[in-house]
């Protein structure tokens, strides 16, 4: 278990680092009205994740430990979007079609509250 949380520790650390240079170096260099350094960091671990996820399903070509380190620790640490849409796309492609809506659906409105109410529970105390 130890061993476990080690890979998922230092694959979070490597993939926040990654996502933190990204996305100053996209908002840097590539002036946008949207935020496009998120845009991109979520699209590319959106990929990875994916390719994780397929050299996972066809056998030995990644241990357990290594899965873990490359899709919870580097995708997580560099973008938690990258395993709700892997989540999404496996539901989909299980025919689990209400399941994947209702999932997206929840997470957008719920998220979407979730950050409001943050906000204004703090400015409610300050």
């Amino acid at each position: 278990m130890f061993r476990n949380l080690l890979f998922i520790g230092i694959g979070g650390f490597i993939g926040g680092i990654c996502r933190y240079l990204l996305q100053q170096y996209v908002q840097h260099n590539y002036p946008s009205s949207i935020p496009l350094g998120t845009l991109i960091v979520n699209i590319i671990g959106c990929f990875v994740i994916g390719l994780v996820y397929a050299l996972s399903d066809k056998g030995n070509l990644l241990s357990p430990e290594m899965r873990l380190f490359l899709a919870t620790g580097i995708c997580g640490g560099f973008t938690t979007f990258s395993s709700f849409a892997y989540e999404n796309v496996s539901m989909a492609l299980d025919g689990e079609f209400l399941y994947a809506l209702l999932y997206v659906s929840l997470s957008v409105i719920i998220g979407f509250g979730a950050v409001h109410a943050g906000i204004l529970f703090i400015k409610l105390i300050s």
